[in-house]
């Protein structure tokens, strides 16, 4: 095997925004929050503009792994530590769509009391957040393009649910051939064809890069104890809250026990391994995924009556961060803004403030 290529240095050039990038995201801006009003106005409850539905709501204790090599030695990661985690398994878009009308499944991560310098422009001061999709890549290259696509997105919202849940379905089944005969298309599955699979057996990936320390890097959560790995491929039925219900019937079990390792994947060429472009796969044969940290989610409640009320108190950003891992890149510089203004909606229309927890 040949010996990995140095890890590429971080510096601000390999940002470079749009010349209407603000102008673009002030777009994005209105869409998202258009949409989430859409909904809180015909639900009277604002929920998040993306992700809206939660799944599961777990306490857990995340550990920094000792023994890391020099290069992975930094941030969160310069030391073994231990900090307790909330996690939130959850799918999009902004409504709160029966799961017979399959999305992708997400993964938040909130690590508590992490000390260090915070990343400008967060609005937590104590919090090391990790939002993650169960797919390599984003289905556009950037902002532009990610507009578009909101814009369908807010033309439906609300309408046409019995439509949504047929279309659905013959995405699925689309999808499914596709797989196959050996590919997948990240398009169908954002449009609905996405499998319907235990998400407690997904794999995590950020999407877009992010600092690690001197470096860049992306970062995924990875299934590793026995009883997650068993559920990878698993297939759910087609009911309203089928990935809620099997994740409770898991955690519900004496002694259940769900391992995640978290990976991180280092910036080794910029050429094949670009920052603004997110619908770009970085090659694992240049840098494979490097395991840092593990999560531990022992037997608990994964949804209880007043899951809801609770998630209406939280918010999950990638701007809650540490500034050894600023995002980086358009989408990243985008959900600051976009995450923010959805925020403030949704806790001005509920009439709930949003705080950090200790």
């Amino acid at each position: 095997m040949s010996p990995l290529l140095p890890a590429v240095a971080y510096s601000p050039d390999v940002e470079r925004p749009e010349p209407d990038e603000q102008a673009t995201i002030a777009e994005l801006v209105k869409v998202f929050t258009d949409m989430a009003g859409v909904v809180a106005d015909h639900e009277g409850h604002a929920h998040r503009a993306v992700h809206a539905k939660g799944h599961a709501l777990l306490r857990g204790r995340f550990r920094v792994l000792d023994g890391l090599a020099p290069e992975l030695r930094h941030g969160l990661f310069a030391a073994p530590a231990e900090y307790n985690a909330l996690v939130r398994l959850s799918s999009p878009p902004a409504e709160q769509l029966p799961d017979t009308v399959s999305t992708p499944r997400a993964m938040a991560v909130k690590l508590l009391d992490v000390p260090g310098p915070r990343v400008e422009g967060g609005d937590e001061l104590h919090s090391q957040d990790f939002l993650m999709v169960n797919g390599p890549a984003f289905n556009t290259p950037g902002i532009s393009g990610f507009l578009r696509s909101a814009k369908l997105l807010a033309a439906t919202t609300e309408r046409m649910p019995r439509t949504k849940q047929v279309l659905s379905a013959t995405l699925r089944g689309t999808e499914a051939a596709l797989e196959a005969v050996g590919g997948q298309s990240a398009t169908l599955k954002a449009l609905g064809g996405e499998p319907q699979h235990h998400p407690l057996g997904e794999t995590f990936f950020t999407q877009v890069p992010f600092r690690y320390g001197p470096y860049m890097a992306k970062f995924s959560w990875v299934p590793v104890s026995p009883a997650l790995k068993a559920l990878t491929g698993e297939k759910l039925d087609a009911a309203p809250d089928t990935q809620r219900e099997a994740v409770a019937a898991f955690f519900a079990q004496p002694g259940a026990v769900a391992e995640w390792e978290l990976r991180v994947q280092l910036c080794r060429d910029l050429e094949k391994m670009p920052i603004e472009d997110a619908s770009v796969v970085w090659p694992e044969e240049i840098s494979p995924y490097l395991p840092v940290g593990r999560l531990v989610v022992g037997a608990q409640s994964s949804w209880s009556a007043d899951a809801e009320a609770t998630e209406d108190s939280l918010a999950f950003a990638p701007w809650h961060a540490l500034a050894a891992h600023q995002p980086l890149g358009n989408l990243n510089r985008a959900r600051r803004v976009v995450m923010a203004a959805s925020r403030q909606f949704r806790s001005t229309f509920n009439r709930c403030p949003i705080h950090e927890p200790r």
